[in-house]
């Protein structure tokens, strides 16, 4: 699969995993928890574009130890409550409330986060989800380093990694 991706050459001394890896892992993440024929469509986004949702849905885990960064995942709300629904075995997206969409998504960026640490220097650890209805902030001491911008059933889906900036500490 050919997905537009964003890395910054100037954050290229950083340690960062590989563009191919978040894809990868970002795919196989959505086919154990969705099924085979569910898969990512590649979504032109241009460098440095905002997450282009109406509604969102956001979740972010935090490394710490022999790798820093954070993940994040965003999600339209309708990708987020369809998701749910399928993920949780809901009958109908119109029964998902919004408790239900912050598990999947937590879930979501746990799993995606949890397969990037794996791949990064440790020993270390992967902080419980935060989950957000409506787009993610971030620290003002971070910087991405590697995005991926795909879609499901036509809404945007978005993974990324942040790292501190300067490098890891």
């Amino acid at each position: 699969m050919n997905m537009l991706t964003f890395f910054d050459p100037a954050s290229a001394d950083l340690e960062a995993p590989d563009l191919e890896d978040v894809r990868s892992v970002t795919e196989d993440v959505w086919m154990a928890l969705l099924g085979e024929d569910e898969a990512l469509a590649p979504r032109a986004v241009p460098a440095g574009a905002p997450f282009d949702a109406a509604g969102a849905w956001s979740a972010a885990v935090t490394v710490t130890g022999g790798w820093q960064g954070v993940i994040t995942i965003e999600l339209d709300e309708t990708v987020a409550r369809t998701v749910t629904a399928r993920m949780l075995d809901i009958p109908t997206v119109d029964e998902v409330h919004d408790g239900d969409a912050a598990d999947a998504v937590g879930e979501l960026v746990n799993m995606v986060g949890g397969s990037i640490k794996s791949l990064m220097p440790g020993p270390s650890t992967l902080s419980l989800p935060s989950v957000a209805a409506g787009r993610a902030a971030f620290a003002s001491d971070v910087q991405e380093v590697c995005r991926v911008d795909v879609a499901w059933r036509g809404g945007p889906v978005r993974v990324c990694v942040h790292v501190p900036q300067g490098g890891p500490r």
